[in-house]
């Protein structure tokens, strides 16, 4: 529960993140980010429950391309949930948000594990 709670902080910091670039991704505030990180984090979790075989053929066999469409979906998904959490235009920016999501949550996490407040 504790990683869940970590991992929905740490998406909500990076939805604030990206909020600032130009992809058009808006956030009102940040509990809207909070919100709509635990959307996309109970989401993630879902895909979570298939087994990592599963999740990596489907990776490699696509070239990446279904869990890129799946971001894009829940990501399109939460801002059509979420009020407050807007995609400026429309597709392209859930194609933009989804993968500056997928880098700078990477890139916070890894931070959080040299710090040393995240396992691996």
């Amino acid at each position: 529960m504790v990683g869940f709670l970590i991992s929905v902080v740490v998406l909500a910091i990076s939805l604030l993140i990206i909020s600032k670039l130009p992809l058009g991704v808006e956030v009102d505030n940040p509990f809207i980010a909070l919100i709509a990180g635990g959307i996309i984090g109970a989401f993630n979790g879902i895909w979570g429950l298939f087994p990592n075989w599963f999740r990596t053929f489907n990776a490699i066999i696509s070239l990446g391309l279904i869990p890129l469409i799946g971001s894009i979906i829940v990501f399109g998904l939460t801002a059509w949930l979420v009020e407050g959490f807007r995609l400026r235009w429309g597709l392209g920016s859930a194609i933009l948000g989804a993968i500056a999501l997928s880098l700078v949550n990477s890139i916070l996490f890894f931070l959080l594990r040299q710090v040393g407040l995240v396992t691996a």
